[in-house]
């Protein structure tokens, strides 16, 4: 199957209604490359690793949660930025990337997704965040400790977490989470009842919050926990369109 790059944008842009979000970043098309598609490599970061990668496999397009030309970076082409886009346009392929709207998206989103890796129920946005969803909460069957939980991620995410909990034998059955770079949401977290908040990255006053609010806190990696987004979109794509997509994870500890 083949696609026109226009009509795959526009698919894309409003499945994520990505027009509708404000973002740091440009979100749809950043770099254009050739008109039909066939082949698509989706990967979190358009890292020259992953560039390679696709450039090895043929790949007409590259779709990530994490592209270029963002906010109040230089606008300078060179160095490593030169070497990446001259990747792209050298071997004419797209490059597509979605950040806020892959974060919140209801059921293919990186939050939507790490709430069905750890299994919760009654899942829904925090209503003081913004944008919608990028803030969810939900619960467990039954109580468990957050060093269970923290184990439980472990394992799936395939990664050691950092765990800051405040009582080892409580049972935890309220979560909130917002993968990546979401620890500022920590105090929005405890306020919608939370008794753990799950984020990506972890800064120095996010233990600090963690002790005075009295909410358990984990911090599972920034790449860890939005893998799933954009490898969900893909599959999404592949269902819909019939394209062809491989999720190629460059794989990053932070």
């Amino acid at each position: 199957m083949m696609i026109d790059r226009d009509q795959l944008v526009k698919f894309l842009n409003n499945e994520l209604q990505s027009e509708k979000i404000r973002d740091y970043c440009p979100n749809g098309l950043q770099v254009e490359g050739k008109a039909n598609i066939s082949r698509i490599v989706t990967g979190v970061t358009a890292s020259q690793a992953l560039l390679d990668a696709a450039v090895a496999v043929n790949a007409d397009a590259i779709l990530v949660h994490h592209g270029y030309f963002w906010k109040n970076e230089t606008a300078q082409v060179t160095g490593i930025k030169k070497k990446r886009l001259q990747t792209l346009l050298c071997h004419d392929i797209n490059l597509l990337a979605y950040h806020l709207p892959l974060d919140v998206h209801p059921s293919l989103g990186n939050n939507a997704q790490l709430g069905l890796l750890l299994s919760a129920q009654n899942i829904t946005a925090v209503a003081a965040a913004e944008p919608n969803g990028v803030l969810m909460q939900g619960e467990l069957a039954a109580g468990l400790s957050a060093k269970h939980i923290a184990k439980q991620l472990e394992n799936t995410l395939g990664r050691k977490v950092l765990l800051h909990a405040i009582d080892n034998n409580a049972a935890v059955s309220k979560l909130a989470w917002c993968t990546g770079g979401g620890q500022g949401y920590i105090e929005q977290a405890a306020a919608a009842g939370a008794q753990l908040f799950i984020s990506g990255e972890v800064s120095e006053q996010t233990i600090h919050l963690s002790r005075e609010l009295g909410i358990h806190f984990i911090a599972a990696g920034h790449h860890a926990t939005e893998r799933y987004g954009v490898k969900a979109l893909g599959e999404f794509i592949a269902r819909q369109l019939g394209l062809e997509v491989q999720f190629i994870d460059i794989d990053n500890p932070a």
